[in-house]
């Protein structure tokens, strides 16, 4: 088996795993991601539905909008994945929710008209 990528909830409850790649990975600072999280942006990892698997624990759905759902840790509520109607070949992995997320910088930013005043600003 090839070299595989780890992650899951706070608790441990949720488990997944997907293959070592170069994934798109970005920054979203739309304001639904921003709500959900309770955080000023969340950085996302898109893989592969293929690619994905869980290993443990499965996670509750929320149906975010008309378009996509998120999926979180029922025990910790640790946001873990969420899945697009208008990309259903990818799911996306909230990249803190990996084992070793320092290894997977994002690689740029996205709803940045949403993006807070604070932030622009650089006062992280």
């Amino acid at each position: 088996m090839s070299d595989q990528i780890e992650g899951g909830c706070f608790c441990g409850s949720v488990r997944y795993r997907f293959p070592t790649n170069d994934y798109r990975s970005s920054n979203c600072h739309c304001s639904m991601c921003r709500s959900i999280s309770g955080a000023p942006y969340v950085a996302w990892m898109a893989v592969p539905v293929d690619d994905f698997e869980y290993l443990k624990g499965e996670p509750k759905k929320l149906t975010s909008s008309s378009h996509g759902s998120r999926y979180f840790c029922q025990d910790c509520g640790t946001p873990v994945v969420c899945l697009l109607e208008e990309y259903p070949e990818y799911t996306y992995i909230t990249t803190c929710s990996l084992d070793k997320p320092e290894d997977f910088a994002p690689k740029g930013d996205m709803y940045t008209d949403d993006m807070l005043p604070w932030v622009k600003k650089g006062n992280l």
